[in-house]
Formats: C-alpha cells, sequence, structure tokens
C-alpha cells in the first residue's frame, strides 16, 4: 500500500474503511444529509451528554447498594415452571471460579485451554449417557432455544416433508413465544395438542400426526410436574408418521426417568441448568442432544476429541455451525453466546452427586411432591394434586378460594408460588425448600 493509501484509511479500519469522503458518498447515495438521519431515536430516550450519574466513593456505592437489595422481599420460593433450585455443592463454585475457567469465553486457542476443552467435552459425554443420544452440544441459552433448534433442525432434514410443529397445549408461555419467534419467516408452523389430565391426549395425538408433522415435542416431566406415561406410543406415532420426536426434560430428572432414546426420542432439549446453577431467572443453560445421523445439523458447536502430533489425546472446538464461525448462509444456528462456565459447573454439580446421588436426588423431588401435595389435601378448600398422575418436584393445587388471594397471602406469610387461573396454584418442592415445607402448608390453612 502507498504512504497516500495509508493516511486515506486512518480514520477507518482495513475492513470496513469511513473516511470523511466515503461517508459522505454513502449518505448521498442513500439520500440522507448526516450519519445522525439514519436514526430515528425518541428525544425522550436521546442521550444528551449527561448520564445523571453521580460519582461517588466505592464505600458509598456499596453502602447504596445495600440499601436497594434489602427492599427485595424476603420469600421462600416454591416456584417452578422451568426454573428449579436444587442445592450446589460449594466445591462447584470453588473450582468453577478459578481464573481459567472465568477468563475463557470461547476455546479458540486449545492449545491454552486443554483443561476447560476436557471438562466441557466430558459434560457431552454425561449428557450422551444420561439422554442414549450419541451427540450433545453445550451452546444452547436455555431450554426454549433448544426447543426452537430442534424444530429448525426438523425442517432441514430432508426426509421430513412437513412442516407443522405440535406442542403441548400446556407449553409454557415463554416457551411457546420463543418457538413461534425462531419458526417465524420459515415454512414451519406451530400447533397445539391436547392433554389428558396433565399428559399427552395419545388419541388426539395420533390424530393430528400425519406426512405434514415435522415435529411432535413431549415433556417429562411436564410443566405441570406430571411424569408422562406414553412416550414409547409417541415415539411410535412419530416413527411410523416419519415425524421427529423431540423430548423436553430437565438433569435432574434424567437421572431416574426413562432414557429419552429406549422411547424413540430423535431430539432431547431442557433445562441443563437444573444442576450447577441457582435458579438464576434470565441466565441459563439449554440441554441439546440427538441421534449421530444429525450431527451436521446440530446448532451451536461441540467439543471434539483428536490426538496431537505426539499421539496425546486433545481437545477442540470442532463442527462449529454458528454463524459467526461459518457464511450465514451455510450455518445451523444464530447463537451467538457460550454457555460454556455454566456447563462446566453442571458438569461438576452431575460428577458430585455421582450416579446414586443422581437416582437419590430424582427419589427425592418425587417424595417431597408427593408428601407435599397429600399434607395440602387434607386441608379443607383445597385439592391437591390436581391431575392423577405421578409428579417431580410440582404439582398443581385447586382451591375453593380465590387462587390470586390464597398466593396473595402466602407471600404476606413469607412464602411464593405460581398463580396458574382463578382456582389454580402451582407448588415446587426440592432439596432446598423442602425443610419449609411443613410452615408452606400452615400459611395454605390460615390463606383459606
Amino acid at each position: 500500500m502507498t504512504d497516500a493509501g495509508r493516511h486515506e484509511r486512518v480514520d477507518g479500519t482495513p475492513y470496513a474503511p469511513h473516511t470523511p469522503e466515503q461517508t459522505a458518498a454513502m449518505l448521498e447515495a442513500v439520500g440522507a444529509d448526516s450519519e445522525a438521519d439514519l436514526f430515528d431515536v425518541p428525544s425522550e430516550v436521546r442521550f444528551d451528554g449527561d448520564l445523571g450519574i453521580e460519582p461517588r466513593s466505592e464505600r458509598e456505592l456499596r453502602g447504596e447498594l445495600s440499601e436497594t437489595f434489602a427492599r427485595n422481599d424476603d420469600l421462600t420460593e416454591f416456584l417452578g415452571r422451568d426454573h428449579h433450585t436444587h442445592y450446589v455443592p460449594s466445591v462447584v463454585d470453588d473450582l468453577s471460579q478459578r481464573a481459567e475457567f472465568l477468563t475463557s469465553y470461547t476455546q479458540y486457542q486449545p492449545e491454552i485451554a486443554q483443561g476447560f476443552l476436557q471438562a466441557l467435552f466430558e459434560y457431552q459425554s454425561l449428557v450422551a449417557e444420561l439422554t442414549g443420544l450419541p451427540v450433545a452440544n453445550c451452546s444452547m441459552y436455555d431450554a426454549a432455544s433448544g426447543l426452537a433448534e430442534a424444530a429448525r433442525l426438523a425442517g432441514r432434514v430432508r426426509s421430513i416433508s412437513g412442516t407443522r410443529v405440535l406442542v403441548p397445549e400446556l407449553l409454557h408461555e415463554n416457551k411457546r413465544a420463543v418457538l413461534d419467534n425462531y419458526v417465524d419467516g420459515t415454512d414451519l408452523e406451530v400447533a397445539t395438542y391436547p392433554m389428558d389430565d396433565g399428559n399427552v391426549d395419545i388419541d388426539a395425538l395420533s390424530g393430528l400426526v400425519g406426512e405434514d408433522t415435522a415435529l411432535v415435542y413431549v415433556e417429562n416431566p411436564t410443566v405441570r410436574g406430571t411424569i408422562e406415561e406414553h412416550l414409547d406410543e409417541v415415539g411410535t406415532i412419530t416413527d411410523e408418521a416419519g415425524s421427529l420426536f423431540c423430548l423436553g426434560t430437565d438433569m435432574a430428572a434424567l437421572g431416574l426417568l426413562e432414557e429419552p432414546e429406549s422411547v424413540g426420542a430423535d431430539v432431547v432439549v431442557g433445562e441443563a441448568d437444573a444442576l450447577g446453577l441457582p435458579t438464576a431467572y434470565g441466565m441459563g443453560l439449554g440441554l441439546f442432544a440427538t441421534r449421530e445421523s444429525f450431527l451436521r445439523q446440530v446448532p451451536g458447536r461441540l467439543v471434539g476429541a483428536s490426538e496431537d502430533e505426539s499421539g496425546r489425546r486433545t481437545y477442540t472446538l470442532t463442527l462449529q455451525t454458528r454463524e459467526q464461525h461459518i457464511r450465514k448462509e451455510r450455518a445451523t444456528s444464530n447463537i451467538c453466546t457460550n454457555q460454556a462456565w455454566i456447563a462446566l459447573r453442571t458438569a461438576m454439580h452431575l460428577a458430585w452427586l455421582g450416579p446414586d446421588g443422581l437416582v437419590d436426588l430424582g427419589n427425592q423431588c418425587v417424595r417431597e411432591a408427593t408428601s407435599l401435595a397429600g399434607d395440602l389435601d387434607e386441608l379443607a378448600g383445597v385439592h391437591a394434586p390436581v391431575h392423577d398422575r405421578h409428579h417431580f418436584r410440582e404439582f398443581a393445587v385447586r382451591t375453593d378460594q380465590p387462587a390470586p388471594a390464597v398466593a396473595a397471602d402466602l407471600e404476606s406469610e413469607g412464602f411464593a408460588v405460581h398463580v396458574l387461573d382463578d382456582h389454580l396454584l402451582q407448588v415446587c418442592v426440592t432439596d432446598v425448600n423442602a425443610a419449609a415445607t411443613d410452615e408452606l402448608v400452615a400459611a395454605f390453612e390460615e390463606a383459606i
């Protein structure tokens, strides 16, 4: 490059030059007088040069934040519906907060990130063992993005000619919203199938699934906490129709419930951060596992094992199909963040539990839910559980009194539960809040 050329690009970059002359030419081409004319920012939110934040010392800031946090309600949460808190052992915090883990956003340089890459490979291996499906990744945002990516995967598989995605009518509204957003602009359309007492209405589903069905999504446990009893039948129905069977679950449940591959699931999605991370209400990790035949359709990226020139086992990122890694038109996903640190925590929690510990946790989730539902059912004006099914962690409760009023009274006594409708609540019990169940029952009795 000549000296003149170097000076010409001093205000820009070699990749996106924007000298004053070039900026003026581009503005003229689009018919704008200034760069500001390209944006329509309302005056009430337009930056006027003053953030309005007074400078303060570290000590003053700590005091102010302490006062702010003190205004939070001190509630014992019995909340679930896709957000579940289990006790996270201190070893997970101690190990995952080592500097080499916190500073490695994405492991682009494998030669200096072998430990982290191996941990992620172990996470993928644990998911594969629990689901029975050989391919698992660790870069979904959450269960909702996992379901949406499964739907897009179904739309890309050549053997599938259908465009309908069938989901349960009780699907969590936020999960449905993400799915609708993902399929907008594609040929896919989302429809619902009926539920029968909290589980799949298998006869209705059989009548709905046909050649036009690309994917059927079923949850176990369901959003109401019921354990699905018809997974084998769903697998048969989808297989005969040439549709994909996507099963939603979570890491804590997989230690106890049927192995997804054994009932015919083609894709498994869900909340992987049910282990390894306290309830964050916004940050999580999506579970995603599938069959080897869909290997090159998996969204995100995988950690693979190889050998270096000395024959030693090594690990590296492979099959990186995110749009930031390959040409956009060839990408399987536009997921562009990295959940590796949370996957690391989940792997640590699983390893700490071990097979027996994971089964024990699952049994506790069933036992505590059964016990609490029974105690609530003994109260006059309360029926629990609403669904005559086995439950995992959570269950619906019907109240003669208006449910919002009951929930408000419970909140005043220090407890948080979900309100589903005018006379329906939902309660979730785990190893974290199980010690407070007697107090919750007493508060229920007072509230009704």
